[in-house]
Protein backbone atom coordinates (compact mmCIF):
# COMPACT_ATOMS: atom_id res chain seq x y z
CA UNK A 1 0.00 0.00 0.00
CA UNK A 2 1.43 3.63 -0.87
CA UNK A 3 2.58 5.88 1.79
CA UNK A 4 -0.87 7.71 2.95
CA UNK A 5 -2.21 11.00 1.69
CA UNK A 6 -1.50 13.51 4.95
CA UNK A 7 -3.23 17.05 3.78
CA UNK A 8 -3.76 19.36 6.34
CA UNK A 9 -6.46 21.46 5.02
CA UNK A 10 -9.83 21.41 3.58
CA UNK A 11 -8.49 22.34 0.46
CA UNK A 12 -5.73 20.08 0.16
CA UNK A 13 -8.42 17.32 0.73
CA UNK A 14 -10.40 18.74 -2.13
CA UNK A 15 -7.72 18.38 -4.74
CA UNK A 16 -6.94 15.19 -3.79
CA UNK A 17 -10.26 14.11 -4.22
CA UNK A 18 -10.12 15.68 -7.37
CA UNK A 19 -7.44 14.29 -8.75
CA UNK A 20 -8.21 11.08 -7.21
CA UNK A 21 -12.34 10.91 -8.88
CA UNK A 22 -10.21 11.72 -12.31
CA UNK A 23 -7.76 9.58 -12.07
CA UNK A 24 -10.56 6.49 -10.84
CA UNK A 25 -8.18 6.29 -7.27
CA UNK A 26 -9.86 4.64 -4.91
CA UNK A 27 -8.86 6.00 -1.70
CA UNK A 28 -8.87 5.04 1.92
CA UNK A 29 -10.41 7.17 4.38
CA UNK A 30 -9.34 7.11 7.63
CA UNK A 31 -8.27 9.75 11.06
CA UNK A 32 -6.14 8.16 14.13
CA UNK A 33 -6.82 4.72 12.25
CA UNK A 34 -7.61 2.97 15.87
CA UNK A 35 -9.98 1.37 13.75
CA UNK A 36 -7.95 0.12 11.18
CA UNK A 37 -9.46 -3.32 10.33
CA UNK A 38 -12.99 -3.02 10.86
CA UNK A 39 -15.86 -3.52 8.28
CA UNK A 40 -15.45 -5.83 5.30
CA UNK A 41 -12.06 -6.81 3.44
CA UNK A 42 -11.36 -4.75 0.58
CA UNK A 43 -8.49 -4.65 -1.94
CA UNK A 44 -6.05 -2.56 -1.36
CA UNK A 45 -6.65 1.25 -1.97
CA UNK A 46 -4.77 4.70 -1.41
CA UNK A 47 -5.14 5.81 2.35
CA UNK A 48 -5.74 9.04 3.02
CA UNK A 49 -5.12 10.31 6.67
CA UNK A 50 -7.08 13.74 8.38
CA UNK A 51 -5.27 13.48 11.30
CA UNK A 52 -2.88 16.57 10.37
CA UNK A 53 -6.40 18.60 10.27
CA UNK A 54 -6.26 19.03 13.43
CA UNK A 55 -7.31 22.11 16.22
CA UNK A 56 -10.76 23.06 17.77
CA UNK A 57 -12.24 26.05 15.78
CA UNK A 58 -14.85 27.34 18.24
CA UNK A 59 -15.58 26.51 22.02
CA UNK A 60 -18.86 28.15 23.77
CA UNK A 61 -18.98 26.26 27.47
CA UNK A 62 -22.31 28.30 27.99
CA UNK A 63 -24.07 27.07 24.79
CA UNK A 64 -22.52 24.00 25.00
CA UNK A 65 -21.46 23.30 21.60
CA UNK A 66 -17.94 22.50 20.56
CA UNK A 67 -16.52 22.94 16.77
CA UNK A 68 -13.62 20.86 15.61
CA UNK A 69 -11.12 20.04 12.73
CA UNK A 70 -11.77 16.07 12.35
CA UNK A 71 -8.41 15.03 12.59
CA UNK A 72 -8.31 16.48 16.56
CA UNK A 73 -7.34 13.83 18.72
CA UNK A 74 -10.14 12.93 21.05
CA UNK A 75 -7.56 13.68 24.42
CA UNK A 76 -7.64 17.22 23.17
CA UNK A 77 -11.22 17.16 23.06
CA UNK A 78 -12.11 15.54 26.39
CA UNK A 79 -9.50 17.93 27.99
CA UNK A 80 -10.77 21.25 26.70
CA UNK A 81 -14.05 19.98 27.90
CA UNK A 82 -12.86 18.63 31.62
CA UNK A 83 -11.46 22.35 32.25
CA UNK A 84 -15.05 23.31 31.91
CA UNK A 85 -16.54 20.42 33.57
CA UNK A 86 -18.64 19.36 30.96
CA UNK A 87 -18.07 16.18 28.62
CA UNK A 88 -19.53 14.31 25.41
CA UNK A 89 -22.58 12.59 26.65
CA UNK A 90 -22.71 9.53 24.65
CA UNK A 91 -19.41 8.32 26.17
CA UNK A 92 -17.68 6.96 22.93
CA UNK A 93 -15.78 3.48 22.96
CA UNK A 94 -11.88 4.10 22.65
CA UNK A 95 -11.50 0.80 20.12
CA UNK A 96 -7.95 0.37 20.45
CA UNK A 97 -8.09 -2.61 23.13
CA UNK A 98 -10.10 -4.65 21.12
CA UNK A 99 -8.88 -3.87 17.80
CA UNK A 100 -5.16 -4.16 18.91
CA UNK A 101 -4.38 -0.85 17.32
CA UNK A 102 -2.33 2.13 18.54
CA UNK A 103 -2.19 5.69 17.29
CA UNK A 104 -5.46 8.62 18.70
CA UNK A 105 -8.61 8.31 18.12
CA UNK A 106 -10.13 11.71 16.70
CA UNK A 107 -13.33 13.20 16.74
CA UNK A 108 -14.05 12.96 13.08
CA UNK A 109 -13.29 9.13 13.77
CA UNK A 110 -15.88 9.38 16.43
CA UNK A 111 -18.95 10.55 14.22
CA UNK A 112 -17.69 8.64 10.88
CA UNK A 113 -18.54 5.82 12.99
CA UNK A 114 -21.66 6.71 15.24
CA UNK A 115 -19.00 5.31 18.06
CA UNK A 116 -21.12 5.54 21.41
CA UNK A 117 -21.10 3.72 24.74
CA UNK A 118 -22.93 2.71 27.92
CA UNK A 119 -25.01 6.34 28.36
CA UNK A 120 -26.16 5.68 24.54
CA UNK A 121 -29.10 3.97 27.12
CA UNK A 122 -30.37 7.54 27.77
CA UNK A 123 -28.12 9.96 26.24
CA UNK A 124 -28.74 8.51 22.32
CA UNK A 125 -26.07 7.52 19.86
CA UNK A 126 -23.27 10.12 18.67
CA UNK A 127 -25.43 11.11 15.89
CA UNK A 128 -27.91 12.32 18.60
CA UNK A 129 -25.29 15.30 19.57
CA UNK A 130 -24.05 16.11 15.95
CA UNK A 131 -25.33 19.43 15.10
CA UNK A 132 -23.12 20.58 12.10
CA UNK A 133 -20.54 19.52 9.54
CA UNK A 134 -18.06 20.35 6.89
CA UNK A 135 -17.03 17.67 4.90
CA UNK A 136 -15.48 16.77 0.86
CA UNK A 137 -17.71 15.11 -1.44
CA UNK A 138 -16.27 12.89 -4.16
CA UNK A 139 -16.56 15.20 -6.62
CA UNK A 140 -13.52 17.74 -4.46
CA UNK A 141 -16.71 19.84 -3.34
CA UNK A 142 -17.03 21.34 0.39
CA UNK A 143 -20.30 20.97 1.53
CA UNK A 144 -21.63 22.34 4.89
CA UNK A 145 -24.69 21.16 6.66
CA UNK A 146 -26.35 21.77 9.87
CA UNK A 147 -25.23 24.83 11.98
CA UNK A 148 -23.18 25.86 15.51
CA UNK A 149 -26.31 26.15 17.90
CA UNK A 150 -28.68 23.52 18.51
CA UNK A 151 -31.81 25.22 17.61
CA UNK A 152 -30.49 25.26 14.06
CA UNK A 153 -31.72 22.50 12.17
CA UNK A 154 -30.74 23.38 8.56
CA UNK A 155 -29.36 20.30 6.66
CA UNK A 156 -29.94 17.81 9.55
CA UNK A 157 -30.41 15.13 7.23
CA UNK A 158 -27.02 15.46 5.48
CA UNK A 159 -25.57 15.48 9.10
CA UNK A 160 -27.08 12.66 9.86
CA UNK A 161 -26.20 10.81 6.74
CA UNK A 162 -22.74 11.29 7.32
CA UNK A 163 -22.51 10.60 11.22
CA UNK A 164 -22.04 5.89 10.75
CA UNK A 165 -21.18 6.18 6.92
CA UNK A 166 -17.47 5.17 8.24
CA UNK A 167 -16.00 7.40 5.50
CA UNK A 168 -18.06 6.12 2.44
CA UNK A 169 -19.93 9.30 1.82
CA UNK A 170 -17.52 12.12 2.30
CA UNK A 171 -14.78 12.94 4.09
CA UNK A 172 -15.94 14.88 7.17
CA UNK A 173 -13.30 18.35 7.14
CA UNK A 174 -14.91 19.87 10.93
CA UNK A 175 -17.96 18.47 13.27
CA UNK A 176 -19.91 21.03 15.50
CA UNK A 177 -21.60 18.52 18.29
CA UNK A 178 -23.82 19.44 22.06
CA UNK A 179 -21.87 19.16 24.70
CA UNK A 180 -22.92 18.47 28.36
CA UNK A 181 -22.58 19.40 32.14
CA UNK A 182 -20.09 16.31 33.42
CA UNK A 183 -22.09 14.72 36.68
CA UNK A 184 -20.85 16.67 39.85
CA UNK A 185 -21.32 12.69 41.44
CA UNK A 186 -21.67 9.28 40.65
CA UNK A 187 -21.87 5.73 41.96
CA UNK A 188 -22.75 1.90 40.73
CA UNK A 189 -24.93 -0.27 42.58
CA UNK A 190 -24.19 -3.60 41.63
CA UNK A 191 -26.31 -6.88 42.27
CA UNK A 192 -24.18 -9.94 42.33
CA UNK A 193 -25.40 -13.82 41.43
CA UNK A 194 -28.54 -13.07 38.48
CA UNK A 195 -27.99 -15.11 35.24
CA UNK A 196 -28.52 -14.04 31.89
CA UNK A 197 -32.68 -14.09 32.55
CA UNK A 198 -32.83 -12.96 35.87
CA UNK A 199 -30.30 -9.84 35.18
CA UNK A 200 -32.78 -8.56 32.12
CA UNK A 201 -35.60 -8.26 34.36
CA UNK A 202 -33.85 -7.06 37.03
CA UNK A 203 -32.53 -3.81 34.88
CA UNK A 204 -35.72 -3.65 33.16
CA UNK A 205 -37.55 -3.10 36.88
CA UNK A 206 -34.01 -0.58 37.67
CA UNK A 207 -35.07 1.45 34.51
CA UNK A 208 -38.67 1.79 35.58
CA UNK A 209 -37.90 2.80 38.74
CA UNK A 210 -38.06 6.92 39.58
CA UNK A 211 -33.96 6.84 40.18
CA UNK A 212 -32.89 7.96 36.51
CA UNK A 213 -30.33 5.02 35.75
CA UNK A 214 -27.58 6.08 33.11
CA UNK A 215 -26.20 3.16 32.72
CA UNK A 216 -27.28 -0.70 32.95
CA UNK A 217 -25.24 -3.50 32.05
CA UNK A 218 -24.75 -7.13 33.60
CA UNK A 219 -21.33 -8.66 33.88
CA UNK A 220 -21.62 -12.21 32.99
CA UNK A 221 -19.97 -14.60 35.96
CA UNK A 222 -16.88 -15.82 32.56
CA UNK A 223 -16.10 -11.55 32.51
CA UNK A 224 -17.24 -10.26 35.99
CA UNK A 225 -13.89 -10.70 37.44
CA UNK A 226 -11.91 -8.33 34.73
CA UNK A 227 -14.54 -5.16 35.59
CA UNK A 228 -14.78 -6.22 39.38
CA UNK A 229 -12.54 -7.68 42.37
CA UNK A 230 -12.78 -11.29 44.34
CA UNK A 231 -13.33 -9.09 47.23
CA UNK A 232 -16.84 -9.00 46.34
CA UNK A 233 -19.52 -11.31 46.28
CA UNK A 234 -19.36 -14.45 44.00
CA UNK A 235 -21.47 -14.88 40.92
CA UNK A 236 -22.31 -12.55 37.91
CA UNK A 237 -22.72 -8.93 38.35
CA UNK A 238 -25.76 -6.23 37.25
CA UNK A 239 -24.66 -2.98 37.57
CA UNK A 240 -26.69 0.11 37.60
CA UNK A 241 -24.95 3.69 37.54
CA UNK A 242 -26.32 6.78 38.97
CA UNK A 243 -25.11 10.05 38.09
CA UNK A 244 -26.58 14.04 39.50
CA UNK A 245 -25.66 15.61 42.54
CA UNK A 246 -24.69 14.29 45.62
CA UNK A 247 -27.43 14.17 47.84
CA UNK A 248 -29.51 13.32 44.86
CA UNK A 249 -27.11 10.14 44.41
CA UNK A 250 -26.81 8.72 47.34
CA UNK A 251 -30.56 9.31 47.96
CA UNK A 252 -31.82 7.36 44.32
CA UNK A 253 -28.47 4.38 45.57
CA UNK A 254 -30.54 3.57 48.69
CA UNK A 255 -33.62 2.88 46.65
CA UNK A 256 -32.05 0.63 44.35
CA UNK A 257 -30.35 -0.87 46.86
CA UNK A 258 -33.79 -1.44 48.93
CA UNK A 259 -35.40 -2.60 45.74
CA UNK A 260 -32.71 -5.77 45.11
CA UNK A 261 -31.16 -6.27 48.81
CA UNK A 262 -33.96 -8.76 49.79
CA UNK A 263 -33.43 -11.04 46.91
CA UNK A 264 -29.54 -10.60 46.50
CA UNK A 265 -26.34 -9.39 47.29
CA UNK A 266 -25.89 -5.91 46.73
CA UNK A 267 -22.65 -3.17 46.73
CA UNK A 268 -21.91 0.55 46.36
CA UNK A 269 -19.02 1.44 44.39
CA UNK A 270 -17.76 5.19 44.76
CA UNK A 271 -17.03 7.41 42.40
CA UNK A 272 -13.78 6.51 41.60
CA UNK A 273 -14.80 3.02 40.82
CA UNK A 274 -17.92 3.60 39.27
CA UNK A 275 -15.76 5.60 36.96
CA UNK A 276 -13.11 2.89 36.57
CA UNK A 277 -15.78 0.41 35.73
CA UNK A 278 -17.99 2.15 33.23
CA UNK A 279 -14.08 3.01 30.87
CA UNK A 280 -13.79 -0.71 31.07
CA UNK A 281 -17.80 -1.42 30.18
CA UNK A 282 -17.08 0.90 27.12
CA UNK A 283 -13.67 -0.04 25.68
CA UNK A 284 -15.19 -3.90 26.18
CA UNK A 285 -12.00 -4.52 28.67
CA UNK A 286 -12.75 -8.50 28.17
CA UNK A 287 -12.20 -8.90 24.61
CA UNK A 288 -9.04 -6.63 24.72
CA UNK A 289 -7.04 -9.70 24.28
CA UNK A 290 -4.69 -9.32 21.76
CA UNK A 291 -6.52 -12.38 19.45
CA UNK A 292 -7.76 -12.21 16.85
CA UNK A 293 -10.97 -13.90 17.78
CA UNK A 294 -13.94 -12.97 16.10
CA UNK A 295 -15.76 -10.12 18.54
CA UNK A 296 -19.84 -9.37 17.17
CA UNK A 297 -21.13 -5.84 18.54
CA UNK A 298 -24.95 -6.85 18.13
CA UNK A 299 -28.14 -4.78 18.83
CA UNK A 300 -31.65 -6.39 19.83
CA UNK A 301 -34.21 -5.71 22.27
CA UNK A 302 -33.32 -6.13 25.84
CA UNK A 303 -35.38 -8.67 26.27
CA UNK A 304 -34.28 -10.54 23.48
CA UNK A 305 -30.12 -10.88 24.04
CA UNK A 306 -30.36 -13.41 27.00
CA UNK A 307 -32.28 -15.56 24.72
CA UNK A 308 -29.77 -15.17 21.90
CA UNK A 309 -26.83 -15.93 23.90
CA UNK A 310 -28.10 -19.03 25.28
CA UNK A 311 -29.46 -19.96 21.62
CA UNK A 312 -25.89 -19.87 20.97
CA UNK A 313 -24.35 -21.08 23.32
CA UNK A 314 -25.99 -24.73 22.63
CA UNK A 315 -24.35 -24.60 18.87
CA UNK A 316 -20.94 -22.94 19.44
CA UNK A 317 -18.13 -21.55 21.42
CA UNK A 318 -18.81 -17.99 22.44
CA UNK A 319 -18.65 -15.49 25.78
CA UNK A 320 -20.95 -13.04 26.17
CA UNK A 321 -21.32 -9.46 28.43
CA UNK A 322 -23.98 -6.76 28.10
CA UNK A 323 -25.00 -3.55 27.83
CA UNK A 324 -27.89 -1.00 27.02
CA UNK A 325 -30.11 -2.75 29.75
CA UNK A 326 -29.35 -5.84 27.78
CA UNK A 327 -29.95 -4.58 24.17
CA UNK A 328 -26.31 -4.31 23.86
CA UNK A 329 -24.78 -7.74 23.51
CA UNK A 330 -20.67 -8.39 22.98
CA UNK A 331 -19.66 -11.34 21.91
CA UNK A 332 -16.68 -12.94 21.12
CA UNK A 333 -16.91 -16.55 19.26
CA UNK A 334 -14.34 -19.19 20.32
CA UNK A 335 -13.42 -20.24 17.12
CA UNK A 336 -15.54 -19.60 13.51
CA UNK A 337 -17.41 -16.38 13.16
CA UNK A 338 -20.72 -18.16 12.81
CA UNK A 339 -22.35 -14.95 10.82
CA UNK A 340 -24.91 -16.98 9.13
CA UNK A 341 -26.34 -18.75 12.16
CA UNK A 342 -26.22 -15.69 14.11
CA UNK A 343 -27.72 -13.47 12.18
CA UNK A 344 -30.43 -16.01 11.54
CA UNK A 345 -31.08 -16.15 15.16
CA UNK A 346 -31.67 -13.01 15.42
CA UNK A 347 -34.28 -12.57 13.16
CA UNK A 348 -35.85 -15.36 14.95
CA UNK A 349 -36.07 -13.29 17.93
CA UNK A 350 -37.18 -10.53 16.12
CA UNK A 351 -34.89 -8.47 14.70
CA UNK A 352 -31.48 -6.28 15.29
CA UNK A 353 -28.47 -5.79 13.56
CA UNK A 354 -24.67 -7.90 14.52
CA UNK A 355 -21.45 -6.03 13.53
CA UNK A 356 -18.28 -7.97 13.41
CA UNK A 357 -16.28 -5.70 14.59
CA UNK A 358 -12.79 -7.97 14.83
CA UNK A 359 -11.69 -10.92 12.66
CA UNK A 360 -8.80 -12.61 10.74
CA UNK A 361 -8.67 -11.23 7.17
CA UNK A 362 -9.41 -14.65 5.82
CA UNK A 363 -12.54 -14.08 8.29
CA UNK A 364 -13.16 -10.64 7.55
CA UNK A 365 -12.91 -12.03 3.65
CA UNK A 366 -16.17 -14.51 4.04
CA UNK A 367 -18.06 -12.48 6.55
CA UNK A 368 -19.96 -9.14 5.80
CA UNK A 369 -19.19 -6.96 8.62
CA UNK A 370 -22.23 -5.07 8.41
CA UNK A 371 -25.99 -5.88 8.54
CA UNK A 372 -26.92 -6.93 4.52
CA UNK A 373 -29.66 -4.38 4.18
CA UNK A 374 -33.32 -4.76 2.59
CA UNK A 375 -33.50 -4.33 -1.25
CA UNK A 376 -35.29 -1.09 -0.65
CA UNK A 377 -32.87 0.28 1.69
CA UNK A 378 -30.13 -0.97 -0.11
CA UNK A 379 -31.15 0.91 -3.44
CA UNK A 380 -31.69 3.90 -1.88
CA UNK A 381 -28.29 3.64 -0.29
CA UNK A 382 -26.85 2.69 -3.63
CA UNK A 383 -28.43 6.39 -4.91
CA UNK A 384 -27.14 8.38 -2.01
CA UNK A 385 -24.02 6.65 -2.53
CA UNK A 386 -24.15 8.03 -6.83
CA UNK A 387 -25.09 11.68 -5.43
CA UNK A 388 -22.03 12.42 -3.24
CA UNK A 389 -19.58 9.94 -4.37
CA UNK A 390 -20.54 9.41 -7.90
CA UNK A 391 -17.39 7.22 -9.00
CA UNK A 392 -17.45 5.57 -5.77
CA UNK A 393 -13.44 6.44 -4.41
CA UNK A 394 -14.40 6.93 -1.05
CA UNK A 395 -13.70 3.24 1.48
CA UNK A 396 -15.33 1.34 -1.80
CA UNK A 397 -16.66 -2.13 -0.57
CA UNK A 398 -16.08 -1.00 3.45
CA UNK A 399 -19.93 -1.16 4.42
CA UNK A 400 -20.24 -3.95 1.40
Amino acid sequence: MSSPFEPETEAEIADIVRAAAEAGTALAIMGGATRSGFGNRVAAQQPLTTRNLSGITSYNPAEMTMSAKAGTPMAEIEAALLENRQMLAFEPIDHRGIMGTSGEPTIGGVFAANVSGPRRLTAGAARDHLLGIRFVNGMGEVIRSGGRVMKNVTGLDLVKLLCGSHGTLGILTEVTFKVLPLPPASATVVVFGFDDAQAAGAMAHALALPVEVSGAAHLTESVRYRFIGSSHPEGAATVLRLEGLAASVSVRAEKLRSAFSAVAPVALLDRKATETLWRDIRDVKPYADGTQKPLWRVSVTPTMGHQLVAALRLAAGVDAFYDWQGGLVWLRMEADAEGDMLRRYIKGLGGGHATLIRASDAVRAATPAFEPEAPGIASLSARIKEKLDPKGIFNPGKMG
